[in-house]
């Protein structure tokens, strides 16, 4: 059996060690060049004149609250996304960044929020209050929903998955590079998914999977657990914080969506979370309310709408001016009434609005 020569042996541990080398350089430029572009913001704020191209709020919208200069929030779901910053920015002399989650439920916003008041004293946060978030489960979702939790925790050890990922290596970082030099993005849009969408009254019927048979209707207090300890996350922030102004606001969802939860039974159990969520709510000098779900005209014209309740970016729009101007506001006189009023109005969708789209419902 035939030896290895000394010289072959010499020629392959150099071979092994000049592959080991490059290889380690080749790992250390990859790794660089994440770092120092950063498209998820994990490190640092954007460097090189490179804009902060905001696109993918899972994976980005932790690391901008931490690194981002900003002095205000709009906090929500995705209802929330397509507000325009400047419009805040303008109206209030604060500069805004966005606290997105999808869902928007009560603890996950509430994360954000404590991330934020880590390394920023906020003036203002402006908080769009979905009314499912009200029931929702009092405790984070994102790890077990599978966002990137090596974006969320403070362990570096596990950045190897962000650091030595060919999606952010030839996906992230070319569209963030693109975005910045090329196109026309514009950084107050941040997260804004409305450009491409339809929103007609054709395709918010077709997508409406409504529930073939009414169900009893809930108790009102049926999720009173959840609704007490989704309220002490919330009042635990603003007693925390004083120095914030809360400007808390229920969006507009269409009439197809409170035909919904009147059909699984929610309606009347809705209604009382949020009127026993305002009145908690109101009693604190850093609070205001805003509501817009009885605007009836615009409830009710499904054209506004691409589904039970994303609406366009003029409703955004019109509600970010209310809030400006301080119309819309609830007080503790008027919030009652106004959600009395309400209940009446959901009633009068399903026993009589309802009616004319029912052959349509679904329909493709």
């Amino acid at each position: 059996m035939s030896q290895t020569s000394v010289p072959e042996k010499a020629a392959a541990q150099n071979f092994a060690a000049c592959f080991f080398k490059r290889t380690a350089l080749l790992m250390l430029l990859i790794g660089t060049a994440v770092v120092l572009i950063d498209p998820f913001y994990h490190y640092h704020k954007p460097w090189f004149g490179l804009k902060a191209v905001l696109t993918d709020k899972e994976y980005q919208c932790i690391g901008s609250l931490r690194n981002f200069d900003y002095d205000s929030l709009i906090a929500g779901s995705s209802v929330a996304e397509n507000y325009y910053n400047g419009w805040f920015d303008q109206g209030f002399g604060c500069t805004t960044a966005k606290a997105i989650r999808s869902y928007g439920a009560t603890a996950d916003l509430c994360y954000l929020l404590d991330a934020a008041y880590e390394e920023h004293d906020l003036k203002y946060v402006f908080y769009n209050m979905d009314t499912a978030s009200l029931c929702a489960e009092p405790v984070p979702s994102y790890e077990i929903t599978g966002c990137p939790m090596y974006l969320y925790n403070k362990n570096y050890l596990d950045d190897v998955k962000y650091l030595y990922n060919k999606g952010v290596l030839f996906e992230k970082i070319p569209h963030m590079i693109a975005l910045s030099t090329i196109g026309d993005y514009d950084e107050n849009d941040s997260y804004n998914w409305a450009q491409w969408k339809e929103f007609t009254e054709s395709q918010t019927l077709r997508l409406y999977a409504r529930q073939p048979e009414i169900s009893p209707m809930k108790p009102k207090d049926f999720y009173r657990e959840n609704l007490e300890a989704n309220m002490d996350l919330v009042t635990s922030l603003i007693e925390t914080h004083p120095e914030t102004k809360y400007k808390i606001f229920f969006p507009p969802y269409s009439m197809l969506w409170w035909d919904n939860i009147y059909r699984t039974g929610d309606l009347e159990a809705y209604i009382y979370n949020m009127e026993q969520a305002m009145g908690q709510l109101l009693t604190y000098e850093n609070v205001e309310i805003y509501y817009f779900q009885d605007e009836k005209d615009m409830i009710t014209d499904l054209d506004n709408y691409m589904d039970t309740l994303h609406f366009t970016q003029d409703i955004n729009q019109y509600m970010a001016e209310q809030i400006i101007s301080g119309r819309d506001r609830l007080t503790l006189d008027n919030y009652r009434q106004i959600l009395s009023e309400m209940k009446e109005f959901a009633y009068e969708i399903v026993n009589k609005l309802i009616l004319p789209y029912e052959d349509r419902i679904g329909v493709g």
